[in-house]
């Protein structure tokens, strides 16, 4: 069995060609960012994972998918071998999208859009806490 399931950010638009031929082929490629769970010190905070969606499937990323959403796929690993110009073998891992979805609203993809390019980020002390403001009264929170 052969299954990939992935929820991630988009690190930039996707890019799209179309097959030569008489009825042209819609082939979307772009990149998750995808968090991992558990993080090891010095180690990155995400993989960064190939896809390709062909088709209808290619022609709906191209509309609808922008840099920074975050999206769900579910399709399959392929790796592809080839010799470059220098006689190198080289080799690539894609997930070939069979399926591909929003995982997160319009108005919160915006948000999220704002925030990260406008507001100043807020960082951690050294014990990894993040200051709280201590201006909220406990009769205003909701619970």
């Amino acid at each position: 069995m052969n299954k990939v399931i992935l929820m991630g950010r988009l690190t930039k638009d996707p890019e799209v060609r179309y097959s030569q031929g008489s009825e042209p082929l819609a082939v979307a490629r772009y990149t998750l960012a995808v968090n991992r769970r558990f993080k090891r010190q010095g180690e990155p905070d995400a993989d960064f994972i190939n896809c390709v969606s062909f088709g209808k499937a290619g022609e709906f990323a191209e509309k609808y998918f922008k840099k920074g959403q975050m999206v769900s796929v579910i399709g399959r690993l392929q790796v592809r071998s080839w010799d470059d110009n220098e006689g190198k073998k080289r080799w690539s891992t894609d997930v070939v999208v069979e399926e591909q979805y929003f995982a997160e609203s319009k108005a919160s993809f915006e948000g999220h859009k704002a925030a990260t390019s406008a507001a100043p980020k807020q960082t951690a002390q050294d014990d990894g806490f993040y200051p709280i403001d201590e201006s909220i009264e406990d009769d205003d929170l909701p619970f």
